[in-house]
């Protein structure tokens, strides 16, 4: 492998060349393209391989495990919402007043949100294999206590656990599959992981559905039984995944040595120098938060988290007041979440073809505006609810990915990254506190869903305004930046401090 210069600057999208090698063959050679740091540079791809095998090859070690490790972490943290309607509430005293079963949700946020960004500063101090196998053994050992509490103490006790030991998921994965791929790369891989989320309802539904049956067996409930047998299968995983979890590609011991240095020559030219050698520190933190654009980065996550966590929490109690038996329940809860799978991955690759983020953003929230707006104005006809709900859930599900894998990506470097990305959804996730109370049953137990679906609605246009700012933001500095209107900001600046600007170097371009 190899890296060149070449003269005249090459400007414009990705081209392809060969070069001779001494032994006759023709290795890869990608200019850098639209966005790059250097687009005088060139990169050459190690003669036993192509780009597309090494893409393959890195695919099958980063998404999958990843995708699994989600899967899972998922499923506990929504799975109370399927063990609700299997007299979790009844048995733990939940049901006077309504509201307790909310506040056992909302407990979960309050760590989850408050510890994102220093659990990714420990797993950049650590290996990512370690750090985020740790919190998944962690996360199906509470699972499992969750299922042997006797009383709501016990329960509000084990999901504050629950979202301390899952705070690092989320963020750290994002974070490290960021660090793998270039931005024009990034939308499918960031969309099939988070589609994990729609994976495990569907999957969850169809689990419970059978779990359910095991109510009465040794003398525990349905709902414990859910609990129980999920974290344990989450702490089985666990141990395996400490030796299959991914690093960073500069760690990556299942690359070749020439392999490695392609991989990060390519992405440093799409994004910049990574610096994965350089600490993180507080006064770093302060700074990427001063930046607006890392603001809008969280307002745009937020707008979506609450119609995200209202589906995804009451999804089974707002299908059971439809009138099914709680199996059929779960069954009918598996189609929203399978379409919503699918339709986002299509989205995803035009995306990736297209190189562009924003028109797809905005265009999946007002789909799921749609389906919102008809959950509030047809209440009588149960399968127009239901068929509102695919559009609900396809909309939000599809948006999500997107407006992660676009701010994530825009950012430059580790350090700003591993920030931006645990700000985006610890302040995001405060939509989930949100979510849990605007979905509050009455008093008298009634199943009126309407101010969720309001809020919903108002918070998705939230984020479509500051998706909207955001695409303008990022506009704005590219125009700046092609006029050279930064291009002094560049002048006496050493190499580490231009890996400590990240995408604030005046010659990054971010991706529309």
């Amino acid at each position: 492998m190899a890296l060149h210069e070449t003269t005249p600057p090459h400007q414009g999208p990705t081209r392809r060349a060969e070069a001779e090698t001494e032994t006759g063959s023709k290795p890869e050679v990608l200019f850098a393209g639209e966005g790059a740091q250097d687009s005088r540079c060139l990169v050459e791809c190690p003669a036993h391989t192509t780009d597309r095998r090494l893409m393959a090859k890195i695919d099958l070690h980063v998404v999958p495990f990843l995708c699994i490790m989600y899967l899972l972490a998922f499923l506990d943290r929504v799975n109370i919402a399927n063990a609700k309607i299997y007299h979790l509430r009844e048995d733990l005293d939940m049901l006077n007043p309504p509201s307790r079963f909310n506040t056992a949700i909302v407990i979960f946020f309050v760590p989850y949100i408050l510890f994102e960004i220093p659990s990714n500063m420990l797993l950049k101090k650590f290996t990512p294999a370690t750090w985020l196998s740790l919190n998944m053994f962690l996360l199906g050992v509470t699972t499992i206590l969750q299922g042997v509490v006797q009383n709501y103490a016990g329960l509000l006790a084990t999901r504050f656990f629950l979202g301390l030991f899952e705070t690092g998921m989320f963020p750290g994965a994002f974070y490290l599959i960021g660090m793998w791929y270039r931005r024009h790369e990034a939308q499918r891989r960031y969309s099939f992981f988070f589609n994990s989320t729609t994976l495990a309802g569907a999957f969850g539904s169809l689990l419970t559905a059978a779990i359910g049956q095991m109510g009465g067996q040794r003398g525990y409930s349905g709902w414990r039984w859910i609990f129980i047998l999920e974290g344990a299968f989450t702490v089985l995983v666990s141990f395996a995944f400490y030796f299959l979890l991914p690093s960073f590609p500069e760690q990556a011991t299942w690359l070749r040595e020439d392999e490695r240095q392609y991989v990060a020559a390519k992405l440093r030219l799409d994004q910049g120098d990574a610096g994965l050698e350089r600490s993180i520190t507080l006064s770093d933190v302060g700074r990427v938060l001063r930046d607006y654009k890392v603001l809008l980065g969280g307002v745009m996550y937020l707008g979506l988290v609450v119609p995200a966590y209202g589906y995804a929490y009451f999804a089974p109690s707002i299908i059971s007041s439809y009138g099914y038996s709680p199996t059929q329940t779960q069954l009918r809860s598996v189609p929203p979440w399978a379409v919503a799978f699918v339709f986002s991955m299509i989205v995803a690759f035009v995306s990736d073809r297209l190189r562009h983020r924003a028109l797809f953003a905005v265009l999946a929230v007002f789909l799921a505006i749609t389906g919102f707006a008809v959950l509030k104005a047809v209440n009588t006809n149960i399968d127009v609810q239901y068929m509102a709900l695919f559009l609900a859930v396809m909309g939000v599900y599809t948006t999500m990915p997107i407006i992660v894998c676009w701010f994530n990506m825009n950012l430059g470097g580790h350090h700003r990254r591993a920030i931006g990305s645990a700000w985006q959804i610890g302040f995001g996730n405060l939509g989930g506190i949100i979510a849990s109370f605007v979905f509050e049953q009455d008093k008298a137990g009634k199943s009126d869903y309407s101010l969720g679906y309001s809020s919903c609605i108002g918070f998705c246009c939230v984020s479509a305004v500051a998706s909207v700012l955001y695409a303008l933001a990022c506009w704005k500095t590219n125009r700046d930046r092609e006029r050279g209107s930064m291009e002094g900001r560049l002048r006496a600046v050493s190499e580490d401090e231009k890996v400590a600007l990240g995408d604030l170097n005046p010659s990054y371009r971010y991706l529309l």
